[in-house]
């Protein structure tokens, strides 16, 4: 059974020990973080599993075949580095790291040390995520023409990344997940409204050399929580909202359609089709469950995880340009990709 050691027991890392060790298949073995109350809580369910403020003794235990890393993203780099190193496989939260040529790093590394490197955009494994991706696949949408995402809500701020790096992180995978297509330029802008803290508001936009325009609102100051995508088409349309409990993914059969008018063919008459709304039937298994089984499993039997470190780079890739674009008014930032 493969050893799982969790670094970082603040927000997340207790969801992390509790997948692995209650449905993963795996069995964890550590936890470090430097709060000593918090590996007290971490005690009281699970006694078994040794605490530790010293993540070195996470990484030098031989129990211990990967590590998850559930920290701040200006850690991500050197704590992966250190667990490769160790040669250990690594589990990382988002973003994947803080630069891209940190990344490329960790690959290299990888690679060489033959490791498994797994980024946990959660988003993609949830059963929705993965329906709209079947859905497109198998060209229900037709040519896509828009990709329309919200994510926003009051709180809760970050002090080392903006609100890009915390919030479009999240979208920027689903899309790059569901999408067999990459951006050429992307362009942001956005505002800090509390002084000495990152930008707080965004908007993304993300162009494509197709007819594909995908734009993105994330924002930590609304009165209300929304976590809603559109993604339209010229057959279909869909309507993802992440907190309708029990229909999250809705599918129209509506959109246009272009005939050429009787006074020639350079003049087009508009019209509209209205059709059925269906709802397909979703897994519900927890994402991150999904996530925890896929890493143990693409550790034993040596699979490129769906979310790989490759992945993870990508996304980071698009969060650069966005960064780059924030700070000069919302410039188009080209990128360049290397198909893999």
């Amino acid at each position: 059974m493969i050893g799982v050691g969790v670094i970082g027991y603040g927000y997340w890392g207790p969801n992390l020990v509790r997948n692995f060790s209650e449905g993963a298949g795996a069995r964890v073995a550590a936890v470090s973080d430097e709060r000593q109350q918090r590996l007290d809580q971490m005690n009281l369910r699970y006694p078994h599993i040794k605490g530790t403020r010293d993540y070195r003794e996470v990484l030098a235990d031989p129990a211990v075949d990967a590590i998850a890393i559930a920290t701040p993203v200006s850690t991500h780099f050197d704590l992966a580095m250190e667990g490769l190193c160790a040669g250990k496989h690594i589990f990382v939260e988002k973003p994947f790291t803080a630069g891209s040529e940190q990344g490329e790093r960790l690959l290299e590394e990888a690679e060489r040390r033959k490791r498994i490197v797994m980024v946990d955009h959660t988003f993609v494994y949830t059963g929705a995520v993965r329906k709209i991706k079947e859905l497109l696949e198998a060209g229900r949408l037709g040519q896509l023409y828009y990709y329309d995402s919200v994510r926003v809500n009051l709180g809760v701020f970050q002090n080392d990344v903006s609100v890009l790096w915390d919030l479009a992180v999240h979208d920027l995978s689903i899309m790059e997940y569901i999408l067999d297509d990459r951006p050429c330029a992307v362009s942001a802008v956005g505002m800090a409204h509390v002084a000495g803290q990152p930008k707080d508001v965004a908007y993304l936009n993300c162009f494509f050399d197709s007819h594909l325009i995908a734009h993105f609102h994330v924002n930590w100051l609304a009165p209300v929580k929304v976590r809603r995508t559109l993604i339209g088409g010229d057959r279909q349309m869909i309507v993802y909202d992440d907190l309708e409990p029990s229909e999250p993914v809705k599918v129209y059969d509506k959109g246009i359609r272009l005939d050429n008018g009787p006074e020639g063919r350079y003049q087009a008459l508009v019209s509209y089709r209205t059709g059925d709304m269906w709802a397909p039937q979703l897994d519900r298994t927890e994402a991150l469950l999904t996530a925890a089984r896929h890493f143990i499993e693409c550790i034993e039997h040596g699979k490129r995880p769906i979310t790989d470190g490759r992945v993870g780079l990508r996304v980071v890739r698009i969060l650069e340009a966005a960064t780059l674009s924030l700070g000069q008014r919302g410039r188009p930032i080209e990128l360049t990709w290397d198909r893999d």
